[in-house]
């Protein structure tokens, strides 16, 4: 228990402490896309090789794939505001560390050091729900949620105007600058949780949970380059299964786990884990398509010749109905449960992909097709905390949470992969140059809106509640679980 903050009485500001912990989150979520435009210039940029440079993307993919659950422990025992400051911290020295980068080195780490801040979104869910009353935190929790999509989405066009512009580094020292502010609002305005569960750091559970997502995730992003019959990529998988299920192993045994797999397997939180594995890939199909199509030549037959500007400005309506949704998202959930709000989510998802493969002729086809499935996507990301908030006690909540994020990133991870099989191998000659070819996208698309269904038909599954929506804020340790448990 902290003694630095009052025992009584919500923050006296709740709209204030929404904003904040919104605004972090977009900051956080920005990381996703701040290199995109300069991916192509970075081996000359950085004196490398391509394959090298890469690692700009992927360090950043593995540190917050680390980061994620272990903040989000860390948070529960030691106080969610001083990790979610810590987090920020980490996020300004990333860009900093980067922006005075002009070799490969540097900027990789500085990239490890910005993925490391990914706990910021499920800390601020967390905090949430310990601090706002209860009738704020639907509408809260899911605007929370969805900023990891709509930083994503708006972070490109600016990263672009930005590169276009201006020199490379100031990419960094805006995301920098962001970081600052954020930090200082949270100091400013965002209370600490009085919810904590102390105890000791699963060391062990740490180390084994970082080296296994390592192996997983570094197979998954680098398994098209390394070759994926490779000794180096099957390598890595087969060290995956076997350092993930003897981290397992050593969870159900110790008695202050990293992740507590026994509420990790109740019902309703495996099978929204499960389903945001689903959404998560059928998130990322999007981001991965619409761009290329909107930037290959005209003379393809099906490119449309626009800049890297403007694709961005093409995704970045899908951010903001992300965040018109968030509301209407609280509102389908107290009226009728977040398991509805989430199969309709990946409802109208499919329907967006299944929009995508016919209308693919022009640039308002594709504004059309990101808002709508920006709008699933609100849906689905503003219903997941309810549902993982309603099965999990406070003091687990910000490890809960940062798992299900977790879960959402390997779903990201294996969209990228299986799309970089799809169109490498889908390919058509523009003269001495092969690209990916109409159907190769069509196909992309379709493995989206599959996704999607999947995640609707995995969904199903989640027990029916007897309460709407959920979770009180603050609730006591005991009987909340109770109170909003699920039934078959």
């Amino acid at each position: 228990m902290s003694d630095d903050v009052p025992a009584v009485s919500p923050p006296p500001r709740p709209n204030a402490v929404v904003a904040v912990l919104a605004l972090a989150g977009i900051v956080v979520s920005l990381m996703q896309t701040l290199v995109i435009p300069i991916v192509p210039e970075l081996p000359r940029l950085l004196h490398a090789d391509a394959s090298d440079t890469a690692w700009a993307v992927t360090a950043t993919l593995l540190a917050a794939a680390v980061a994620t659950p272990v903040m989000g422990r860390l948070g529960d025992m030691a106080g969610k505001r001083r990790m979610l400051l810590v987090s920020l911290v980490l996020l300004v020295a990333g860009s900093v560390t980067a922006g005075l980068s002009d070799s490969l080195a540097p900027m990789v780490a500085g990239r490890a050091l910005q993925g490391l801040a990914s706990g910021v979104i499920p800390l601020g869910i967390s905090i949430m729900r310990d601090e706002l009353p209860a009738e704020r935190l639907g509408s809260a929790t899911a605007l929370m949620s969805a900023s990891l999509g709509v930083g994503g989405a708006l972070g490109l066009p600016a990263a672009a105007l930005i590169a276009d512009h201006l020199d490379w580094h100031a990419l960094f020292w805006t995301s920098a600058g962001l970081g600052v502010v954020a930090t200082g609002l949270v100091l400013a305005l965002v209370p600490e949780s009085k919810v904590r569960t102390g105890g000791r750091f699963d060391v062990v559970g740490g180390i084994g949970m970082a080296a296994g997502l390592v192996c997983l995730l570094l197979g998954i992003s680098k398994g098209a380059d390394w070759g994926w019959g490779s000794g180096t990529t099957l390598g890595l998988f087969a060290a995956a299964v076997v350092v993930l299920l003897a981290w397992g192993w050593w969870e159900l045994r110790t008695p202050q786990p990293l992740v507590d797999l026994r509420s990790t397997a109740r019902r309703q939180v495996l099978v929204t884990n499960l389903a945001s594995v689903a959404v998560g890939f059928a998130m990322f199909a999007m981001s991965l398509v619409i761009p290329q199509l909107l930037q290959l030549p005209e003379t393809t037959g099906y490119g449309l010749g626009q800049s890297m500007l403007a694709a961005g400005l093409v995704m970045a309506p899908s951010g903001l109905v992300m965040m018109a949704t968030a509301p209407v998202s609280a509102a389908v959930s107290r009226a009728r449960g977040p398991k509805v709000t989430l199969m309709t989510g990946a409802l109208i998802v499919a329907a967006g992909y299944g929009l995508n493969i016919v209308l693919m002729a022009a640039v308002w086809h594709f504004v059309l097709v990101s808002c709508v499935i920006g709008a699933g996507i609100g849906f689905t990301y503003g219903s997941m905390p309810a549902l993982i908030m309603g099965a999990v006690d406070p003091s687990e909540t910000a490890a809960a949470n940062s798992l299900n994020t977790l879960m959402r990133s390997i779903g990201t991870s294996t969209a990228s992969a299986i799309a970089g099989v799809i169109l490498a191998q889908m390919t058509t000659r523009l003269g001495p140059v092969s690209l990916p070819s109409r159907d190769g996208f069509r196909t992309v698309l379709a493995v989206g809106a599959g996704a999607a269904l999947l995640a609707f038909a995995v969904a199903a599954f989640i027990p029916r509640q007897r309460v709407a929506t959920g979770v009180p804020a603050a609730a006591g340790r005991t009987g909340e679980t109770e109170a909003s448990e699920v039934t078959a």
